[in-house]
């Protein structure tokens, strides 16, 4: 069995992951193809903690602009990123995995509350450990929770899951002349203001000096692959 580079990985997915051919909500099909795919990483040996966003239900930010009070709106975002931890649960647990949900807001009789020690002995057993509710906090996106996330679990990487091959120099969907970066700094990605994820994710991750890399979900496989430490997608890096 090939070693993995890496000992523990944080995996931020978005809720648009879900929806597969769907316009809202969760494809069940899609959720067991990516719990497959957690699976075949998990017995590798990696420690794997998973962040996942709440696009396909509910966007608080897209609630707030159209004149829902933020603070609502981000709170109805957090327990939207529930259901989908629930879901993707139910898919590994169906598959044999040992899983954990751990919220930043407690619902006791849904899933555990964060603790960062209880969620490290979790991920030492071998389960994984779905993260949802964000931070906990308004006004601050999954992709932050995502790096919070990471440093406190001393995860070795992030790795967003997205649905182009990594980071390009304009949107690779609506512009035929965007080219690809392989690989670029924290401060790059900043300074050329590229969408990967957002600037206060990014500013902690280079502040702590921790890689992230950006590839495509939707190629089967990947997930292994940059585990693996295989060339895919894009890696940031100090």
């Amino acid at each position: 069995m090939p070693d993995s580079v890496y000992r523990r990985v944080l995996l931020k997915l978005s809720g648009e992951a879900l929806l597969g051919d769907r316009n809202y909500g969760i494809d069940p099909r899609v959720a067991e193809q990516i719990a497959g795919e957690i699976i075949d990483v998990r017995q590798i040996g990696v420690e794997l903690a998973v962040v996942i966003g709440a696009g396909n239900i509910f966007r608080g930010i897209a609630a707030s602009a159209k004149g829902m009070d933020r603070t609502t709106a981000d709170n109805m975002g957090m327990l939207a990123t529930v259901m989908n931890a629930l879901a993707l649960s139910d898919a590994l647990e169906r598959q044999g995995a040992d899983t954990r949900v751990l919220t930043a807001i407690e619902m006791r009789t849904v899933a555990e509350p964060f603790i960062r020690r209880r969620a490290i002995r979790h991920l030492e057993k071998g389960r994984v450990v779905l993260f949802a509710a964000g931070t906990g906090n308004p006004y601050f996106t999954t992709d932050t929770a995502a790096a919070l996330r990471a440093m406190e679990m001393r995860a070795d990487i992030i790795m967003k899951a997205t649905k182009v091959d990594g980071i390009f120099s304009a949107d690779p969907m609506t512009d035929a002349t965007a080219t690809h970066i392989d690989s670029l700094t924290h401060l790059e990605v900043l300074e050329r203001r590229l969408n990967v994820m957002d600037a206060t994710a990014i500013s902690l991750c280079m502040d702590n000096k921790l890689p992230i890399v950006i590839f495509n979900l939707t190629k089967p496989g990947n997930v292994r692959r940059a585990v693996l430490g295989e060339p895919v997608g894009s890696m940031i890096t100090v």
